[in-house]
């Protein structure tokens, strides 16, 4: 099930980027909830720490996989970029919204991803998910469907630290 999960999400990873030259992600550990990751894209190491939600709700007939991420490329000097994959298109110009132990976030949306809307967001996002215990995702389908993950955060500190120290600036 690892090796399964570890390939949808380096595919996943790939959106935007199907051409590139990378190798099949690489399961470093597993940490509670969550998972790092290290592949090689164009020569450069990257990084990710991935999960699944614990529960996910909302009124749909079928739904794709579910993943949040944190994703290292030093070579781009890039750290904490944070994303989510839905399993489903967004509703057009809608947001996400997420909330951490009390701290809120929105996220920008185009098709089945969202992201914060820059890398000071990303990285207060990274550091609530570190010291967090649960994250609820909330989101709308094109078709108007309201959804709501819940994560587990256990383990999201020692991925961070797994990930992070493979790719360092």
């Amino acid at each position: 099930m690892l090796r399964k999960l570890g390939v949808v999400i380096g595919l996943l990873v790939f959106v935007g980027a199907v051409h590139a030259q990378a190798a099949e992600p690489r399961l470093m550990g597993t940490y509670g909830d969550w998972m790092a990751y290290i592949f090689s894209e164009n020569g450069n190491k990257v990084c990710y720490m991935a999960s699944k939600p614990k529960k996910d709700e909302g009124n749909y007939s079928q739904r794709g996989d579910i993943f949040a991420l944190i994703t290292h490329r030093p070579a781009e000097g890039t750290k904490d970029v944070f994303s989510y994959i839905t399993g489903y298109s967004y509703k057009a110009g809608s947001e996400v919204n997420i909330e951490v132990n009390g701290k809120r976030f929105v996220l920008f949306t185009q098709d089945d991803t969202a992201w914060t809307p820059d890398s000071d967001t990303d990285s207060r996002l990274a550091e609530a998910i570190r010291a967090g215990s649960d994250m609820i995702v909330r989101g709308t389908s094109s078709r108007g469907t309201a959804t709501k993950d819940t994560f587990g955060l256990k383990g999201s500190s020692a991925a961070y630290d797994k990930i992070t120290s493979e790719c360092r600036d």
